[in-house]
């Protein structure tokens, strides 16, 4: 791998809104996608595992 990558890499690494944004944009993207599709995933409440019903997934 080129420095310039190794550079282009270690700066978005560094930028943790950058990260956050990215991470809860994919989170919303996945949730919309089982919704639409009529599939349940799950969620951990009060120390437990919980499956929720497509209905219930609020996006």
């Amino acid at each position: 791998m080129g420095a310039q990558f190794r550079d282009k890499i270690e700066e978005t690494l560094a930028d943790r809104e950058k990260i956050t944004d990215a991470l809860a944009t994919g989170v919303r993207e996945a949730l919309k996608r089982h919704k639409q599709a009529g599939n349940p995933i799950v969620v951990w409440r009060d120390g437990k595992t919980i499956w929720l019903k497509p209905e219930e997934i609020q996006v």
